[in-house]
């Protein structure tokens, strides 16, 4: 049976789905209502973005008379999820950016600055402007940060058409100039570049989808034998997770896009228009005519230097020491992490943040009411990985790498479906919105 049989081949239809279930997100039908819980506590939420909105929406809600200050220094939400859609011509770059204060709920302290200093042993905080923030619980949802220094001779100035270089993480205006250069590059041909950084790194399948994505436009416009795509994957696989690997292989066989495996870029030379990746067997250089630039991504210096990171884990990169359970810290049990900061297995997605809000909402208020907090988190990660316009693969999985999908005999996970796209490109968003109002 098609996707379409199982629908009325209507837009309505697929709405009314995803209003009433998970969607791409697995975003529910609102936060369950509780009785508020008392107390005087002083928590401080570092970062307003996806998580740390959504957590203090939910904690307002559940709270009276707690003290709850959010810390972030940024002026604009950013709709991540939003970015490989503007990279590819789909959206502006209006489509992802918000105000951020507009997000956060009324009655808490917003304290636009950045953290300078973070002090768990005196349960402190310092920001940039000086101002100390004491505490007595913390929610570390700062997310993480791209570093860009690491990949030699590459400079975000050089984003756009004029060079042949996309960097579409970097934020919606440099996705937009991403697109440009694609667009270019679709147009006259050569060769290009993908690849992913050899870090952990916010939603994975990223790289893929816009790979994906360029080659299905350089067919529509009737200039794919004029494009060579070439994806450089940074370990023995092209996703994580075994049976996805295996079936992004078997689509980049079909659709002829080259693949090398442990191939991580180390630098570029946009003059000469050269790109050096290292490999098991030394450094290699190749040409290119568009390359997309995704560097390295690792914890804030501000967190990595607070004693909160791994020591033995992921220590390049700095991700927090918590509980790939209960995201409560294995040192500080007051410190709790929330999104793409956590030094957990699976989790760097926004429909990961979905799943983190519970578990973090129940161990808190537990600690708060002195009982033992109950929800656990099982490494619920779900990538709307985009194949082509109008076509999409829904894939869910967990800790295990085991496929957990929402719509079980609805929506098959590893199929190419329009359903999928739409999940992705129309209900995604609002359910997003709707997880960082606390409603979900």
């Amino acid at each position: 049976m098609s996707d379409l049989d199982h629908f009325t081949a209507s837009r309505r239809g697929f709405l009314g789905l995803a209003g009433a279930g998970g969607a791409a997100l697995a975003l529910g039908t609102g936060a369950a209502q509780a009785q508020k819980q008392r107390t005087s506590a002083r928590i401080l939420i570092l970062g307003a973005g996806a998580g740390g909105a959504a957590i203090a929406n939910r904690l307002a809600d559940r709270l009276e008379g707690a003290q709850i200050t959010v810390l972030d220094g940024k002026q604009e939400h950013w709709y991540q999820p939003g970015f490989t859609l503007i990279a590819a011509g789909l959206k502006p770059a209006s489509y992802a950016t918000s105000s951020l204060a507009g997000w956060l709920p009324r009655g808490i302290s917003f304290v636009n600055d950045y953290a300078a200093e973070l002090d768990p042993e005196a349960n402190r905080v310092t920001t940039t402007g000086g101002q100390r923030i004491d505490y007595d619980y913390l929610i570390v949802a700062t997310g993480l940060v791209l570093d860009w220094d690491a990949v030699e001779g590459f400079d975000l100035s050089m984003v756009g058409p004029e060079n042949g270089i996309s960097a579409h993480y970097a934020s919606p205006e440099l996705a937009e100039k991403s697109w440009h250069a694609l667009d270019r590059f679709t147009d006259q041909g050569g060769v290009g570049m993908f690849g992913r950084p050899a870090t952990e790194m916010k939603c994975a399948g990223a790289p893929v989808k816009i790979c994906f994505l360029g080659e299905d436009i350089a067919t529509t416009k009737g200039n794919r034998a004029k494009c060579e795509f070439i994806y450089n994957a940074q370990a023995q696989n092209l996703f994580g997770v075994p049976v996805i690997h295996h079936r992004v292989r078997q689509i980049m066989d079909e659709r002829n896009i080259t693949y090398r495996y442990q191939h991580v870029l180390k630098a570029i030379d946009p003059g000469a228009k050269t790109a050096t990746y290292i490999t098991p067997e030394g450094e290699i250089t190749d040409a290119w005519d568009f390359i997309n630039v995704i560097p390295p991504q690792r914890a804030p210096q501000v967190i990595r230097d607070s004693g909160l990171s791994w020591a033995d884990k992921w220590v390049d990169q700095g991700w927090i020491e918590v509980d790939q359970q209960t995201l409560r810290h294995a040192r500080y049990s007051n410190v709790f992490g929330i999104g793409d900061i956590n030094g957990v297995p699976k989790g760097k997605t926004a429909a990961s943040v979905k799943f983190h809000l519970p578990v973090v909402e129940d161990h808190l208020i537990a600690e708060i009411a002195g009982r033992e907090g109950t929800k656990l988190y099982g490494g619920y990660t779900s990538c709307p990985l985009i194949t082509r316009i109008g076509r999409a693969m829904l894939v869910e999985f967990d800790y295990n790498d085991n496929l957990v999908p929402s719509f079980p005999g609805l929506i098959a996970p590893l199929e190419e479906l329009w359903i999928s796209w739409l999940m992705k490109e129309v209900a995604l968003k609002a359910t997003y919105n709707a997880m960082l109002r606390g409603r979900a």
